[in-house]
């Protein structure tokens, strides 16, 4: 039978038995046994081929596949635990335990997300029933797994939040989705074979979805296959939904309370923004590309990292934690634009080094011990002492970044025009994410933005020339009916600009929000020009 990965505790204290994966090595289960239980993950499996018969999942034949792929191998592993020379499944138990709230809380709070930024971007709406059948999926799996170690199983709403939390972050294309259940498989198996001891008891080391996230995010770097995810997506469509990051403030006050992490999110967060401040007052230019912190890095400091099983016990090491997450989403944003690598996955990768960090933070906490600033600022003592203080504090922090202009709100980095100066004073970087924006523009269909970038090809401007990239950006500018380009793919030679057309505006001026299609051009013009462009300020005054 495997074998769980058992770490010392620590204070160096030995395990009590050379088998960490037997009962006696963990807390016994609370709750009420349930008798005749072999028919659970049966009745699950079944729940999945229910749901694969759906219009969402037969819409794609290779959803469909992979749903029953998933589904023959969950019937192999119960025809397996079904073996006379093995425990008989009518033999193995459920314990049903009492509910957690650091679950179905959490698992709450992941809805509300879900909800409100699924009105503004409908894919997620359409991901429902995919979403759905990796909850049952996980119970089924995470049974089995149980079973197969333990002959027993704690039945509550753990699965929720893991897969909540998952699917925040990271998704698979319909092309590739079975790569999702074994997504979800690894945070699991993970879950429950690296372990070690704290506190007299076996736990797990990881965050379940983020040692997931991260290992597939390594590997979808390591192999450049990002484009089989939505996870860019993802991470730039949270902004969609107006007031992001003061919803999701909202939804981190409920986790703040109740679970007393109020220090690891805002810490986190007064990093970041701290260094982005300090960047930006050295090189004149924000470091992240249009936010002080990326609303998805936001989501994931509220509901990623503040996992409470798996984040140091006491104030002060959690305070730390949290700085760390800062300090490790920083570094890991300008490693992996160094590398050419989405920076999407910075918030991401840091996590399970934190998580095996924390015996380090509880032995640095330990040491510095007791002094009256600690005492001072509620640092000291159990944890949820101070915890409505520590509220405070954070609320009042993230309203002065509010009224900074510091999340919501129109942000230096949504303006285009100020890449183009800040890359004309060669300012650090501006120029590579003058190219990265207008890449944006362009993929989101604004002619304008395809041309500008097939000039750069063109003329060998801010990137390597290369006239076969500078005619392909050109056809797509002249598809886009932008005037302009359908000349420059006649003759690039001379290369023709034009300034962008009412409907290019629409795009260029969103903020990181829906396309303007509503808005009057008076007041279109109006918005372009508080963003630098000049020639949309004199149409305002004419239309005056």
């Amino acid at each position: 039978m495997p074998m769980s990965i058992a770490v010392p505790s620590p204070k160096g204290r030995r395990p009590a038995s050379r088998t960490p994966t037997r009962s006696s090595d963990r807390a016994a289960p609370q709750g009420s046994p349930i008798g005749n239980v072999w028919w659970l993950p049966p009745a699950l499996t079944a729940g999945l081929f229910l749901i694969s018969l759906t219009t969402r999942v037969q819409a794609n034949a290779i959803v469909a596949r992979s749903f029953w792929l998933t589904i023959g191998a969950l019937l192999v592993w119960q025809a397996i635990l079904s073996i006379p020379r093995r425990a008989r499944i009518r033999d193995l138990s459920v314990v049903l335990a009492p509910p957690r709230p650091q679950h179905y809380i959490q698992a709450m709070c992941h809805i509300s997300v879900y909800a409100y930024w699924g009105w503004y971007w409908p894919p997620v709406y359409g991901y429902a029933w995919l979403l759905v059948a990796q909850i049952v999926f996980a119970y089924a799996f995470d049974m089995l797994l149980s079973w197969s170690r333990r002959g027993s199983y704690v039945l509550g709403f753990g699965p929720f939040p893991i897969i909540f939390s998952t699917n925040l972050f990271l998704w698979f294309r319909d092309d590739w989705f079975y790569l999702q259940f074994i997504l979800v498989a690894v945070g699991f198996l993970g879950k429950e074979f690296v372990r070690w001891h704290r506190e007299g008891r076996l736990v797990h080391i990881f965050n379940p979805s983020g040692f997931s996230l991260s290992l597939f995010s390594v590997a979808l770097i390591a192999t450049g296959t990002t484009h089989l995810t939505w996870g860019p997506e993802i991470a730039s469509t949270l902004s969609l939904a107006p007031h992001i990051y003061l919803f999701l403030f909202g939804i981190g006050l409920v986790v703040m309370y109740f679970f007393s992490v109020t220090l690891v999110a805002s810490s986190a967060a007064a990093t970041l923004f701290g260094l982005s401040a300090l960047y930006r007052s050295l090189t004149g230019v924000p470091y992240f590309l249009d936010s002080e912190i990326p609303s998805a890095v936001f989501l994931g400091l509220h509901l990623l990292v503040t996992d409470p099983s798996t984040s140091p016990r006491s104030p002060l090491g959690r305070l730390f934690f949290g700085i760390l997450y800062g300090l490790g989403v920083f570094g890991l944003y300008s490693l992996l634009g160094a590398l050419g690598a989405p920076t999407f996955y910075d918030k991401l990768m840091c996590v399970p080094l934190l998580n095996l960090s924390v015996p380090l933070i509880d032995r640095a906490v330990a040491a510095v011990g007791k002094p009256s600033i600690l005492q001072t600022l509620r640092l000291e003592g159990p944890l949820g002492k101070g915890n409505l203080a520590h509220m405070g504090a954070w609320a009042v922090f993230f309203a002065l970044m509010t009224a900074a202009g510091r999340t919501d709100g129109r942000h230096v980095g949504d303006s285009v025009p100020f890449w183009q100066q800040a890359c004309a004073d060669s300012r650090t970087n501006a120029c590579r994410r003058l190219v990265q924006v207008e890449r944006s523009y362009c993929d989101d269909n604004s002619g304008w933005a395809c041309n500008e970038l097939g000039a750069y090809y063109a003329e060998g401007r801010i990137v390597p020339g290369d006239r076969t990239i500078a005619l392909g950006l050109f056809a797509r500018g002249c598809e886009l009916r932008f005037q302009a380009a359908c000349v420059n793919l006649l003759d690039t030679s001379d290369v023709s600009h034009a300034p962008p057309r009412v409907v290019d505006l629409r795009l260029l001026v969103r903020e990181g929000g829906r396309n303007l299609i509503e808005m009057s051009e008076q007041d279109l013009y109006a918005r372009a020009c508080a963003h630098g462009w000049t020639h949309a300020c004199g149409k305002t005054q004419a239309s005056n």
